[in-house]
């Protein structure tokens, strides 16, 4: 099995986290309109509503989660290509 360095795994986190926090709010973002049907919201009023701490929290658990996730199942795939060979 290959040894990824600490320098390229902590790349790729941070890459990949954000990637799922931008997605985190966008949705969030569009939710607001959507919900409220954006009549007399501004886009500022929007941000502002979706900007908040707790939210900021979930997406980064829910994040750290998904790279988790996506690292192991990255792992289990490196290892059964390397059982082939």
């Amino acid at each position: 099995m290959k040894k990824t360095s600490t320098k390229v795994l902590l790349g790729r986190a941070v890459i990949e986290i954000s990637g799922i926090l931008f997605l985190f709010y966008a949705n969030l973002l569009m939710g607001e309109f959507t919900r409220g049907a954006g009549r007399g919201k501004t886009l500022a009023y929007a941000l502002q509503d979706i900007f908040t701490g707790e939210n900021f929290l979930i997406g980064v658990v829910a994040a750290t989660v998904g790279f988790a996730v996506f690292e192991w199942f990255r792992m289990r795939l490196e290892e059964s290509r390397e059982d082939r060979q």
